[in-house]
């Protein structure tokens, strides 16, 4: 059946099959295990950012989860510990005050009671990267400093004991928030532990009851927040066989900073004792890298380009007689470069697909750099992702379509929906996988089913719309001739077998994939860094700069292969341009293996799923979108060549 648009008639077994596309992903992605935490209840406003506070105004500690330092992606609620969920009463704290001989005279009290575990509204990219914020009981007001309170007491028996002490020998933090202040804590410490048999004899663990909150302000706006534990309170839970008393206490000290702007309040992070120091910025060395990018570029561009004109010196000298006698390397093959590789369809797609991939990440991080997505803001940067890929879906569709049926390709419908669906099936795999084990474990990473909801909305409503509208486009509207300058003969002509080692596929595939890695990869490092720890990047005027010049890198190393592979008289340069340009991808996914293991303190079965999952997915996009813009490259250096030699 056909359906009219215009002058033009389209196949409805589009429409249907790429809407039964949309469907199977919505139900996988459905049937995925999603969070069990209620997603329509009630939940807490959110608070304002950068209010205008005046004095003794309320304000609000938001905690938001736990987990090892060294698995960032294994979180927890903060509540999955036995933390005070309520606030003392007056009785109480003055009871305790006697006790330790403090008076509490003058301390600004809050009216309504706190209650800690309200989840909070978030946004998108919050749920997404395991952020489940709740309310805390901590009863703090504006500019009024604390020496101490009583946050609760209570007796923890022998299980809620226990899972402070797990937690404490497995390097627990926490994190809160001021407004978007992030602050971080360890829930406690050892000592005399051994370092590989860890608990022994004589060893002690310790919990951490009190904190002590540092705000800073400027204008009446919080520009800085920190938090510490006090040492001299810390409470034995050595033994976990009898319940411990333990008094949970907290102070806060308000100071001026009217040095920080509050536009800036992001940049003490930097700073922060928290945060490992080996995140500093090697600017020597990145210039290094670029110097390089720019040398290898400028040297292959110069031994091209004295190879090309020397063969075309020697093309144009010979006459019509003696060119069948002198005709050698890639001029002998001129009726063979041009015949189209085998699996056109799915050539086409990874081609599109890459194309698509280029512009989401150039878009990205020019959006990022302008401050059009805000880095700050937690998740921002993913959420924007997914969006961007999504509203660019008719680039990838009206790519491969166009290619398509420039290689004289019948079936346009199947190739669209293979498009649609070859990067975001295999990450809809992943994410089933890591979900269920996050789930599993009881883990925040695990999306909550209104992150999921708006994942199939994006996908089945602006995605899967945008990729048949591109298709369609690229059919009636996009040019259907190749314009190659030769005509490829009927019978393909034998390629040789015998090829020096060093000119064999296998050694030019690590060739094409070391040389571009070796100029990023001190920017991938700062990138794991902080992707897989608690950094928060924001060189992205060096990152998008690198990108720009991996991509030529990229094309020149790709176009630089494929002379040599013509040279050799093999014209199935399709497919190995796409893999020349693509095995960067490879090397940053082989790099992920050494820096787990090597760089990173990661450990266990969730945070391994996690980190090796999700980077499987972003090496293939390296893959596709650097294979594509190899190939792109390739396409035109290889029409150039042949369209300057006269050919039978």
């Amino acid at each position: 059946a056909t359906l009219s648009v215009g002058s033009h008639r389209v196949d409805t077994t589009m429409i249907l099959s790429v809407g039964k596309l949309a469907g199977l992903l919505s139900v996988i992605a459905l049937l995925s295990s999603c969070s069990p935490v209620d997603a329509f209840g009630k939940k807490v406003k959110r608070a304002k950012v950068g209010r205008v506070h005046n004095e003794h105004d309320q304000v609000h500690i938001v905690v938001n989860k736990v987990g090892p330092f060294n698995n960032p992606t294994e979180t927890y609620r903060y509540y999955s510990l036995p933390f005070c969920s309520s606030h003392a009463t007056h009785e109480e704290e003055e009871q305790e005050a006697e006790k330790i001989n403090h008076d509490l005279e003058g301390t600004h009290r809050i009216a309504q009671k706190k209650k800690g575990g309200l989840r909070h509204k978030q946004r998108m990219g919050e749920s997404i990267t395991g952020d489940r914020r709740e309310t805390s009981p901590y009863e703090i007001t504006y500019g009024d400093s604390v020496a101490w309170r009583l946050l609760c007491k209570t007796v923890l028996g022998p299980r809620e004991v226990n899972a402070f002490k797990e937690a404490i020998h497995n390097n627990y933090f926490f994190e809160m928030f001021v407004e978007d202040l992030p602050m971080w804590g360890y829930i406690g410490d050892t000592s005399d532990e051994d370092i590989i048999l860890g608990e022994v004899e004589g060893s002690k663990t310790y919990l951490f009851p009190h904190l002590h909150f540092y705000l800073g302000t400027n204008e009446n706006k919080i520009v800085a927040s920190k938090v510490t534990t006090d040492l001299e309170r810390k409470v034995d839970i050595t033994d976990t066989s009898k319940p411990i008393e333990v008094q949970f206490s907290y102070s806060v000290e308000w100071y001026d900073e009217p040095e920080l702007e509050w536009k800036d309040r992001m940049t003490r992070y930097a700073d922060s004792r928290f945060l490992p120091k080996t995140f500093e910025i090697h600017w020597l060395a990145i210039i290094n890298s670029f110097v390089l990018v720019l040398l290898l570029t400028a040297f292959l561009t110069v031994i091209l380009l004295r190879v090309l004109k020397n063969d075309f010196s020697k093309y144009m000298d010979l006459d019509d007689s003696t060119m069948q006698e002198e005709e050698s390397g890639w001029k002998l093959i001129h009726g063979d470069v041009f015949r189209f590789p085998q699996n056109t369809a799915l050539f086409c797609a990874a081609v599109g697909t890459g194309q698509q991939l280029l512009v989401v990440t150039f878009s990205h991080l020019s959006l990022a750099l302008t401050g059009i997505i805000s880095t700050n803001r937690r998740g921002s940067m993913l959420a924007a992702a997914i969006i961007l890929y999504c509203f660019f879906s008719s680039v990838g569709s009206y790519a491969s379509v166009k290619l398509f049926q420039q290689m004289n390709g019948k079936n346009w419908v199947h190739c669209t929906i293979m498009t649609t669906g070859l990067f975001p099936i295999p990450c809809i795999a992943v994410f089933l996988w890591v979900n269920s084990i996050a789930l599993a474990h009881g883990s925040t990473s695990a999306f909550p089913f209104t992150a999921i909801l708006t994942c199939i909305a994006l996908v089945a409503f602006v995605a899967v719309p945008l990729s048949i509208f591109g298709g369609i486009m690229a059919k009636n509207y996009a040019s259907r001739d190749f314009d190659a300058p030769t005509r490829t003969t009927k019978v393909a002509r034998e390629i040789p077998t015998e090829v020096p080692w060093y000119k064999s596929r296998p050694f030019q595939f690590c060739v094409a994939g070391f040389l571009p890695f070796s100029a990023i990869y001190i920017e991938i490092h700062y990138i794991f860094a902080s992707m897989w720890g608690h950094q928060i990047y924001t060189l992205f005027g060096i990152l998008l700069l690198a990108f720009i010049l991996l991509v030529i890198v990229v094309s020149f190393i790709t176009v630089a292969l494929l002379y040599f592979q013509l040279a050799r008289e093999d014209h199935r340069w399709w497919w190995a341009s796409f893999i020349h340009g693509g095995m960067t991808g490879l090397f940053i996914y082989a790099y992920s293996f050494y820096y787990y293991f090597h760089r990173s303190g990661m450990s266990g079965f969730l945070q391994s799923s996690f980190y090796f999952g999700y980077m499987a997915i972003i090496s293939a996009a390296f893959f596709l979108m650097l294979g594509s813009a190899g190939f792109q490259s390739s396409l035109i250096f290889t029409k150039y060549i042949y369209g300057r030699i006269k050919c039978d």
